[in-house]
This record gives C-alpha cells, sequence and structure tokens, in this order.
C-alpha cells in the first residue's frame, strides 16, 4: 500500500501523521498550537540545508557543499570550463571516478586520454582520482566520503547518498564549476515531502523493487518534483543500510531534488565498519515536524516488481504483469513503434511462452543500483548449485567497487554465480546507459539497474536495430535466471533469502591505487592531453534583440536528455564539444544538427559583416515583416542576434549532463521554449550555457520548424519580471505576437544568460 496525502502533513513524536487540515490533534498530543512555518524547521533537511546555507535567509539558498563527484564521462569539460573562469585549485575535496567510459573500446585511445586527464588534473589541482575499474562513483562515494548531515554535489543525476544522512544533489557540470570557483549553489527552499516507511519487506523483495513502487505512484503526478524526499518511520530499521542505499539511489527517477533518511544505529555500523564512525551523528525529525506532503508506505505490501520499457514509472508487480499479460505487452509494443519511429520494430508478443510466461533474454545487476553487495549475495544464493541454462538467456554481474568484489569472492558468491553460468565483471557504469552488454536486436533484457529509458541500453533504430530493457530486483533477476529467463518472482523462491553473511570492507584495493591528492595540489604539474579533448568553443554575449529559427519541434509528453543528446558509445566523445554536438538529438530529430549549424553559419556570417541576405535570401522576408511591427521600423539584420530554437513540451528528465545543453548551444543555440522543464537541472544547464530557458502557455501552434521568432529587448526582460516577454512570429509576411515568459531566475542566472555562458560570466568578474 502506498498513500499519496493531498495536503501538507505534521509529524508527531516520528511516528504519527496528522494531516493539516486535522491540525487540532497535535495540539492535543503536543499541548501546544502548531505553526506549519515554524514546525517545517524541525525536519532532518532543514536542519542541513541551514548548516550549508550561506545566504541571510532560508528563502532563497546559498549552498556550499562539502564534497563533489564527477566520472570520466563529465570531469574533463568541468576542469576545462573552471580552468577558463580563473581557478587555480580545487577547494573542497573532488573526487573523479573513472566508470563510465572504463572500457576503451571505442575512438582508439580518446577514453584513456580523458582518464589520464584527469589523473593530471587530481595532481595539479589537489583532487582524489579513482581509476578505471576500481569502484563506480556513488559507492566510492558511499563508502569514502557520504556522512550524516553532509551535503554532496555531483556531476550525476544519481547522486543519492541519503541513506548515510547526506543530502547529495546531482547537476550539470557548471554547477560544480561554481563550486569550484568558490561560488553557491543557488536555488529556493524547496518543498519536503515525508516518505514514512512501515513494515518490513517480504523475503526476495528487493530495493528495487520498493524503489519502482514508489516511483510508479509519485512520478506521473509529479509529487515530489524539486522537492526534498526525507524517509521517516518505523520500517526504515526492518532494512539494512546497504538495502537502503539501493532504495534511495533510484529517488532520482521520481524527479526530486535530493533525499535524506532518518539515521540510526545501522547507520553508524556501516560508517563505522568503512573507517568513518565520526562522520555519523543521529538525524531525526523533531518532536512536531512539518512536510510538503506525504508517501505512506507499507514495506510489507510491496511485492517483486517490473518496470517495462521505456520508464521506470511503468511499473507493475510481476503478478499483476502476468494477470495481464497479453494487454499490458500490447502497449509497450506501441510505445515501441514511436520510439523507431518507422525505423526498426521491437515485438512483445513473441516473447509469450506456449504456457503463458514471458520470456527475457538477457540479465543484468550491474552500478550503483544493482552491484551492492547484498544484492550480489542475495543473487549468488539463488544460483548457488543451479544452472542458467545454454539457451539465448545470459547474466552478467557487475559489484559495484573492488572491495565489495573482494568480499565477495572471500565469501564464495563470486564462484556460486560463475558456476552457475553468470559472467562476473569489474565495477562498471556502461550497462545503465548503453555502453556495456547491449543485448540483441529484439531482445528484451532485465536489469537492476537505474534507468530504461529509449535505447538506453545501446541499441540503434536509426541502423534498423533496436531492443529494449526491463527493471527489476537483482533478486527477482536471479530468480529468473534459475528458470532459464522465463520471468519469475522471487518470492517464488522463498526459502533461499535473507541469509546474508556480515560484509567485511576492506580498503587495500583503494589503498594501494586510489591517488588521494586533495591538499596537495602541485601547480606546476601539466595537464595531460589527448587529442580528442578540446576547449570550449568562444560563446558571444547576448545581444538586446534575438531571432530564433525553429531548428526543431518536439510534442512527446517528455523528452529525455538521452534524446536530447544519447548516451551509449556517444559518451566517448564528451571531451570534444563540437565532436559530440554532431550527436545532438540523432535519436529523435535526426536532421536538427545541419538545421542548427546552418543557422551558426548565418550567425557567424553577421559577426564577420557578411550579406547576410545572399548567404540565406529568406532572411530579407524574415527583416521586412519585422520592420511591421510597431516600434521595430528600423531594425537591421546586422544588430540581430540568430540563433536556433528547440521547442519540446517537458525536455529534461533524466541524467543530469550538462551536455544535453551544451551541445546545442555550440552549434548555434539560443534557447529552448517549453510548457515545462523536466527537471532543475537541465533548466539550469539551458541557463549556465548561455540559452534562455522560455516559457510558452498553450500549444505551439504559431510556428513550425524553419519559421522564425522575433524577441525584441530580451536583455531588458531579463532585468524586468520575467512574466511577459513579446514575441513574434514571422510566417507568411505577418508577425504573429506570441507571448512567452521565463520562470524565476537569480540575479546570477539572469547575469550568466546576458553574458553568453558560465565562461563568460566569469571572465568578466575576474575582469
Amino acid at each position: 500500500m502506498i498513500k499519496l496525502y493531498n495536503e501538507g502533513v505534521y509529524l508527531v513524536n516520528g511516528s504519527e501523521i496528522i494531516p493539516a487540515s486535522e491540525s487540532g490533534k497535535v495540539r492535543v498530543l503536543t499541548g501546544v498550537e502548531p505553526d506549519p512555518q515554524e514546525a517545517a524547521k524541525g525536519t532532518i533537511a532543514y536542519s542541513i540545508l541551514k548548516e550549508h546555507n550561506t545566504a541571510e535567509d532560508m528563502d532563497h539558498l546559498r549552498i556550499r557543499f562539502d564534497a563533489m563527484a564527477s566520472h570520466d564521462i563529465t570531469f574533463v569539460g568541468i576542469i576545462q570550463t573552471a580552468r577558463a573562469s580563473g581557478m587555480e585549485s580545487f577547494p573542497l575535496p573532488y573526487v573523479l571516478t573513472n566508470c563510465h567510459n572504463s572500457l576503451c573500446a571505442v575512438g582508439g585511445t580518446i577514453n584513456d586520454d580523458d582518464h589520464m586527464f584527469g589523473l593530471s588534473a587530481a595532481e595539479k589541482y589537489g583532487g582524489i582520482y579513482v581509476p578505471p575499474h576500481i569502484a563506480v562513483i556513488h559507492q566510492y562515494m558511499r563508502e569514502m566520503f557520504a556522512g550524516c548531515g553532509k551535503m554532496i554535489l555531483g556531476s550525476d543525476s544519481h547522486t543519492r547518498y541519503g541513506a548515510l544522512g547526506t543530502m547529495a544533489i546531482g547537476e550539470g557540470g557548471g554547477e560544480l564549476v561554481k563550486q569550484l570557483l568558490r561560488d553557491t549553489y543557488d536555488v529556493a527552499y524547496p518543498g519536503v515531502v515525508a516518505i514514512y516507511l512501515t513494515g518490513k519487506p517480504a523475503p526476495g523483495v528487493g530495493p528495487q523493487d520498493i524503489a519502482l513502487a514508489i516511483i510508479k505512484a509519485v512520478f506521473e503526478n509529479g509529487y515530489v518534483k524539486n522537492k526534498v524526499m526525507e524517509f521517516v518511520g518505523p520500517g526504515i530499521a526492518s532494512m539494512t543500510t546497504d538495502f537502503r542505499n539501493g532504495v534511495d539511489v533510484m529517488t532520482t527517477e521520481t524527479t526530486c531534488l535530493t533525499s535524506v533518511w532518518a539515521t540510526d544505529e545501522d547507520t553508524e555500523a556501516f560508517l563505522k565498519l568503512h573507517g568513518r564512525g565520526d562522520a555519523y551523528r543521529k538525524l531525526e525529525p523533531a518532536a512536531v515536524a512539518y512536510y510538503d506532503g506525504c508517501v505512506e508506505v507499507d514495506l510489507s505490501s510491496i511485492r517483486p516488481m517490473i518496470a517495462l520499457p521505456f520508464h521506470p514509472s511503468n511499473a507493475f508487480a510481476i503478478e499483476d504483469l502476468y494477470a495481464d499479460l497479453k494487454d499490458i505487452l500490447a502497449d509497450v509494443e506501441k510505445e515501441a513503434e514511436k520510439v523507431a519511429d518507422g525505423r526498426a520494430a521491437f515485438t512483445m508478443m513473441d516473447k509469450i511462452t506456449p504456457d503463458g510466461k514471458l520470456m527475457t533474454q538477457q540479465g543484468i545487476i550491474a552500478g550503483c543500483a544493482g552491484g551492492n553487495y547484498t544484492n550480489v549475495i542475495e543473487a549468488a544464493n539463488m544460483l548457488r548449485g543451479k544452472n542458467i541454462g545454454s539457451g539465448e538467456f545470459y547474466l552478467s554481474v557487475y559489484p559495484s567497487s573492488q572491495p565489495v568484489f573482494v568480499d565477495l569472492l572471500k565469501k564464495g558468491a563470486i564462484t556460486d554465480l560463475m558456476q552457475a553460468g553468470a559472467i562476473v565483471r569489474t565495477a562498471f557504469c556502461g550497462p545503465c546507459f548503453g555502453a556495456g552488454d547491449t543485448p540483441a536486436n529484439n531482445a528484451l533484457s532485465i536489469r537492476h539497474a537505474t534507468r530504461n529509458f529509449p535505447n538506453r541500453e545501446g541499441s540503434k533504430p536509426g541502423s534498423g536495430q533496436m531492443s529494449a530493457c526491463a527493471l527489476m530486483d537483482a533478486r527477482s533477476i536471479a530468480a529468473t535466471a534459475a528458470n532459464g529467463g522465463i520471468l519469475t518472482p522471487a518470492t517464488d523462491y522463498a526459502e533461499v533469502w535473507e541469509k546474508i553473511p556480515a560484509y567485511e570492507f576492506d580498503s587495500t584495493s583503494y589503498d594501494n591505487r586510489v591517488y588521494r591528492g586533495f591538499g596537495k595540489a602541485e601547480p606546476e604539474q601539466p595537464l595531460r592531453y589527448g587529442p580528442n579533448i578540446k576547449d570550449w568553443p568562444d560563446m558571444e554575449p547576448l545581444a538586446d534583440n534575438i531571432l530564433l529559427k525553429v531548428c526543431s519541434k518536439i510534442l512527446d509528453d517528455v523528452t529525455t536528455t538521452d534524446e536530447l543528446i544519447p548516451s551509449g558509445e556517444t559518451s566517448s566523445y564528451r571531451s570534444n564539444p563540437l565532436g559530440l554536438a554532431e550527436f545532438t538529438l540523432n535519436r529523435r530529430d535526426p536532421e536538427y544538427v545541419g538545421r542548427s549549424k546552418a543557422v551558426d553559419q548565418i550567425e557567424k556570417a553577421r559577426l564577420a559583416g557578411e550579406d547576410l541576405i545572399a548567404l540565406a535570401p529568406e532572411l530579407a522576408g524574415a527583416e521586412a515583416t519585422i520592420r511591421t511591427i510597431p516600434g521595430q521600423e528600423s531594425v537591421n539584420l546586422k544588430d540581430l542576434e540568430i540563433g536556433s530554437m528547440i521547442y519540446a513540451r517537458k525536455p529534461g528528465d533524466g541524467s543530469a549532463r550538462e551536455q544535453a545543453a551544451s551541445c546545442q548551444r555550440v552549434i548555434g543555440g539560443l534557447a529552448n521554449i517549453t510548457q515545462e522543464y523536466a527537471t532543475k537541472r537541465y533548466r539550469s544547464n539551458v541557463m549556465n550555457w548561455g540559452m534562455i530557458p522560455f516559457h510558452m502557455d498553450g500549444e505551439p501552434d504559431a510556428f513550425e520548424v524553419g519559421d522564425y521568432i522575433f524577441v525584441p529587448g530580451i536583455r531588458a526582460a531579463l532585468d524586468g519580471d520575467l512574466s511577459d516577454i513579446p514575441a513574434y512570429v514571422l510566417r507568411n509576411g505577418k508577425a504573429e505576437a506570441i507571448k512567452l515568459y521565463i520562470q524565476a531566475m537569480t540575479d546570477n542566472e539572469r547575469e550568466i544568460v546576458k553574458a553568453g555562458c558560465l565562461i563568460n560570466f566569469n571572465r568578466n568578474r575576474a575582469n
């Protein structure tokens, strides 16, 4: 049972939920008249945010973090941006892991060139460098950095260490650059939602099952969007911290801002085990705490789940899936047709066996969600003495760190898995974003990983190939493997669960391989560049008046960052801004790059003083049409900044990757127009890269791809209230007025957009 309250709630003594409309009960219990504003200060989130806030008030936070983390897809761009902005050393612990492009399988030397750049940067600026295959980013941060009351910022969306009492936030690289420059993370005080847990998970029910059930309940309605999820209630004690970590990391898929859990003796034991007992302190809500909402979860009611393609919220209890198998799979096939857009085919009905079961082709247990010690031990217990068979189904297991791997070896779990037929690999995030174990065409993969967005598993519809993945818990994946690939809930094997030997952490593999250089910067150390590592190209400041050409119009309900800039092997090119930009929207709108680059060529010609009409004859008509607008009679093309624009209803669900925005920018992007932004982090990326984050009311019927939109006085508008920004669609010789607006921006965000990008903003300040 999962219940969402339709109003704020008081939590009294950590155990009784009282809806705000029944606040008189609080008075009866406590003898004090409840004040929601005062009681909101009783949340765990408030206390941590207050400790890290440098602003004078709590309404508009200016946060400084305790530590940061990036991986090898993101750290090169971040360091390059910070260097260009004047950074001389890392002012806080900054961990550079190498868990994404670890295989060095694409593009010759470019992946390991990035790794060597990271090591040289750690030496030069005083960072912590974790070599490939040693640990996935979030496992390392759990083991070595997270602690009660801390805040950590990461350039990966799944930066979540709430189960250790750490409020961790995943953001685009620009926000990490600000911390490296001793600036702050600026955000309005977020809503805080209680996740009130009761009961105990049944044997065979794992953290992924609980997470998927919560995601299903809150994603579509946006119940926790950009809010803090605060886990409280007696059900916490029924789970070990390692188990809680698995639930917590998936909170990203709710679109929350961050998460935090009440801590207890098990949290303390986890930290002591990892040699960091001093990082523990008890965190719990005050005797009366007010929350902006509440998700009540009875853990004992959660059953083994499966999130079918193409989103973690497309979740069903496995038994419910089997009760309506054909209709549910038919819906997946319809969605697959939309994703493939005629370029490939993916089918589900042919995977139904004669006895009405679902046959899967691949199983993966990996990464920050699946590769935890507890998950892998449970999978090994399930498969001990069994045989996954010699058919099409196969299973790969990736322990999340070398210390976890070492202890699994000592416990015999690796032997059990390998003898059953599983392949065991080193710590790697590839299966989570399409850079490892891409299944065969038309195959269905079941994964204890973080996402199952379209083609997240690595297939390429543009090349006529398509597969898909579903999310499941390691326990049910192991049960399915034991059944030869036939989808099987773990609860069918109730006798094997919860026989988990105590974990023994050994830091030797870290001690011998991790470079720990914080506070030991060596300024004379040169950075090591490979031929693919390029500086960011120059971006121009925003002009007073702009002319936008519509280069893509996406009417999907949600546009993921995977669609804006694909994951998978394209990740290898993320140290080359212009090289990576060639892949922008190539899965969703393959013509976009050519259109945007043509606009960029026009703008470069304008800056060079060339004849624009000769280059783009349609601009003569655009200029003439603009001059029909009252007050714009003397407009001249040479005074208009010309850039490309993407319209999408709700862009930015998913990854924190800044390249979803920067790739648009470096090939001429100047704005996004949306109904809403799916996540704060994508909107932040848009602004940090100097693009204007427009909204508009109603459907975009007034313009189509190829049309121009004139926005006069945009710099002045950015200095105003942002609520009504006049704009005009230029079509058929007429200028049709449309209303644009921008949601609240901080003073710095306004200045960043006017400067043209964060790098320019920082250079301007330095000068």
